[in-house]
């Protein structure tokens, strides 16, 4: 071919290369979130009252009472190596202390539900969501998930006095150290070293974010009639 004759072609190539770069990175820029300009502010609001409305909404179910006593799925109970304490005891006809111990950790559990509350929205508030998109485009639950592997460390740190103080107000050692002497007076070996202070601890949490992800799976499913115009802006994308 001329070599004149090569030049449109040349011209055609070296524009058309231009429009693939230029396509590749507004392509990348979308699916990275830098490239929503206005539009990712939207987003992150969005993250975050959703967030909120599913952390308020859990805190108040579970803080109400039988909120964790009357799940079957958050319901606490003895944990598995207290099984030889709890099922002697029954054995021996004195289940009802087992009862009373399990019934007040879930007490303790929902007037600690109660005050954290105001710790997850301000949790919440505070961060910075820079995966708004990957969060939107998620599963049901992306953004409890993401919320708490953000800030599960520090809410625990934060909760744990809750927990103790709630536990001390429904008499749950007192009952704790009964039960114990009771099963003291029995004639068994092996008697377990247990710490459940911190078993209600992770239970509690773990009910509370449970309960979020079903607070956000709700919402995803109506995003205007359970959250608001701004979050189904965000979801009805």
């Amino acid at each position: 071919m001329h070599h004149r004759a090569l030049k449109p072609v040349m011209a055609a190539l070296a524009a058309l290369s231009l429009l693939v770069t230029a396509g590749c990175a507004n392509l990348n820029e979308f699916l990275d979130g830098s490239g929503l300009g206005g539009e990712q502010p939207q987003l992150v609001a969005g993250i975050k009252q959703t967030l909120e409305l599913s952390s308020t909404r859990a805190a108040d179910t579970l803080s109400a009472p039988g909120g964790y006593a009357n799940d079957p799925l958050l319901r606490i109970t003895m944990p598995e190596q207290a099984q030889a304490v709890t099922s002697t005891l029954r054995q021996f006809g004195m289940g009802r202390y087992v009862d009373r111990v399990e019934a007040l950790m879930n007490q303790g559990a929902e007037q600690a539900a109660s005050e954290a509350r105001d710790m997850f929205v301000s949790a919440v508030r505070n961060m910075t969501v820079t995966d708004a998109l990957d969060i939107v485009r998620g599963d049901d639950t992306a953004a409890t998930r993401y919320f708490r592997n953000q800030t599960e460390s520090g809410l625990r740190q934060r909760y744990q006095p809750i927990i103790r103080s709630n536990l001390e107000q429904v008499g749950f050692y007192d009952q704790y150290r009964l039960m114990l002497d009771v099963y003291n007076t029995l004639p068994v070996r092996n008697r377990p070293n247990l710490d459940l202070e911190d078993y209600v601890l992770n239970q509690s949490l773990d009910g509370l974010f449970t309960r979020v992800a079903s607070e956000e799976a709700l919402i995803r499913q109506d995003p205007v009639g359970r959250g608001s115009q701004l979050i189904g802006s965000v979801f009805n994308r």
